[in-house]
């Protein structure tokens, strides 16, 4: 009897990758990481480091770890690596308050974190720092409304790292649904 796979579907979000002309990666060397790794079925959405993989519950929790270990001694530089499952990232899709309250969908952004912020953090982020945006922190993930952009706006990931005391990377909510969506969540 053949030994049944318990690999389930995970998300890598990499930050600054193929940004600004900094930290060129062609995704197809960045899945062939992945598949060294021991993922399958490794697939990436545009060219801003996105990976939708399968990996085994044992090696994906290190993955994020793994990459970017791999990204700094093949391509000499350092990128920030979260990982969700699918099954997260679907809640997250879910769970966006900014869209109960009626929010235009493409003012929305999501800051995932790699690790939850303690208390003391969280009471540090500044409601006031970028008006008129807005945030809201469930868990692992900073939920954005930013109406003038991401680009205009002070609740960058300099800051949400400084302040959160973890790692952050922002993708926009079209970007969230799609990986969703890639997924199978």
């Amino acid at each position: 009897m053949a030994k049944r796979s318990t690999a389930s579907p995970q998300v890598a979000l990499l930050r600054g990758i193929n940004v600004g002309g900094k930290h060129k990666l062609p995704m197809a060397e960045l899945a062939r990481i992945f598949d060294e790794l021991g993922c399958s079925e490794v697939r990436t959405y545009i060219q801003s480091g996105n990976v939708v993989y399968l990996a085994e519950a044992a090696l994906a929790a290190r993955v994020p770890a793994l990459v970017a270990a791999a990204l700094e001694a093949q391509r000499g530089f350092a990128v920030p690596v979260v990982g969700r499952s699918a099954a997260e990232l679907a809640a997250v899709a879910a769970g966006n308050p900014f869209l109960a309250e009626g929010a235009d969908p493409a003012t929305l952004h999501v800051a995932f974190l790699a690790a939850a912020p303690r208390a003391a953090a969280i009471a540090a982020l500044d409601p006031d720092r970028s008006p008129p945006d807005r945030f809201h922190l469930v868990g692992r993930e900073l939920y954005l409304c930013l109406p003038n952009g991401v680009a205009r706006s002070k609740l960058t990931n300099d800051y949400l790292d400084r302040t959160l005391g973890t790692t952050s990377t922002i993708r926009n909510w079209k970007t969230v649904l799609a990986l969703v969506e890639l997924a199978g969540a």
